[in-house]
């Protein structure tokens, strides 16, 4: 039997992707899904790529925005859940899915009053302030690390993962050569501590021992390539890599913030570094690094103390015998495959 079903999240890439990946899989088995978001959101252009429909209500964020911009925010609020509520009643939707964002609130509120099954997906070790808030409302959370289960109901919560390429799942073990091949990337816009890093530690690399791959993002890209050229060592330098999964393939190590990225290195089995966002909400990025590095499959270093210095040292202890092998198998001890055909599952189990 079909059915029609509403995917709300968005703001960033992070809420607007596993939400794809889940409505496509939703798609192929021959049900209907519609997005809600807002104009500002990632959702806006990567939804309509993705050929789903997709309606905009108004609403800002509520958390780390000033007290300016929560005031306005509160005040959209009853317009949005209105707006979402009327949207929702067209829809007649089995369920409602959330991503969480900022988005994520006013559809929910308005689901939950309309009585409407919402399940949500929750991919950092923290809930986001939208799912911690309304956690006990919600028919059933999916998960992508234990710690996460005890925010929800006993028994309407279970370990899923979040949605990762398919790719990233048939990545080969990396032989150990002489040469080691770490990948830098601090998502698609780059990172400045991450990037101010990686050109302090070119002068500190021992000769011939490591090979860089380094996506610095649009703004840095120039300044940082133009030197890169005269500094001699070994790698590349790009703008955004197009092919993320042959990038893990080819690399021994990574060095990232600790966002989505985490549950791709878990897929991969890929020993990493990282290095969590201070400014994101709730922590969350710092939790998903702690979760990580109790698991033994990452180094966490704190973003005000990450350095070339630090860089050099963090690599040249990963790159001790055995080590490098047994972080990348505890990496994939934490990925979870076939999250979105069990979040499609989960989502049909709605269908009255």
């Amino acid at each position: 039997m079909s059915a029609t079903f509403v995917m709300a999240g968005g703001g960033t890439g992070g809420h607007v992707i596993p939400g794809l990946a889940v409505a496509r899989e939703l798609r192929a088995r021959g049900h209907l899904v519609r997005f809600i978001g807002t104009e500002r959101g990632m959702e806006a252009k990567l939804v309509p790529a993705g050929s789903f429909p997709i309606e905009f209500i108004e609403i800002g964020g509520l958390k780390r925005v000033g007290l300016k911009k929560t005031l306005t925010s509160l005040s959209e609020l009853p317009f949005s859940i209105w707006q979402a509520s009327r949207m929702l009643a067209k829809a007649n939707p089995a369920a409602v899915f959330s991503t969480g964002g900022y988005v994520a609130g006013p559809v929910l509120l308005a689901a939950l009053w309309r009585r409407i099954p919402v399940v949500v997906m929750e991919p950092n070790a923290v809930p986001g302030f939208t799912h911690r808030k309304l956690a006990r409302f919600a028919a059933k959370a999916l998960v992508s690390f234990e710690e996460t289960l005890k925010w929800f109901p006993p028994g309407r919560a279970e370990v899923t993962g979040r949605p990762v390429k398919e790719e990233f799942f048939s990545i080969a073990a990396k032989p150990r050569s002489d040469v080691l091949n770490i990948l830098i990337t601090g998502g698609s816009q780059g990172s400045r501590t991450l990037n101010r890093a990686v050109v302090e530690s070119w002068p500190l690399w021992k000769k011939g021992s490591v090979r860089l791959v380094h996506q610095t993002g649009q703004a840095s890209y120039e300044e940082i390539a133009s030197k890169f050229r005269a500094a001699g060592v070994a790698g590349e330098v790009k703008p955004f890599l197009d092919d993320m999964p042959k990038a893990f393939a080819e690399a021994d190590l990574i060095v990232s913030r600790s966002g989505g990225t985490v549950s791709e290195i878990a897929a991969a089995s890929r020993a990493s570094i990282l290095v969590p966002l201070p400014t994101a909400a709730d922590q969350h990025q710092l939790r998903n690094a702690e979760a990580f590095e109790k698991a033994g499959a990452a180094r966490l270093v704190p973003d005000s103390e990450m350095s070339g210095e630090r860089l050099v040292l963090e690599v040249t202890r990963i790159a001790e015998p055995g080590v490098l092998e047994k972080m990348g198998e505890a990496a994939r001890r934490l990925a979870r495959p076939g999250a979105a055909q069990r979040a499609a599952e989960v989502l049909e189990s709605f269908i009255r």
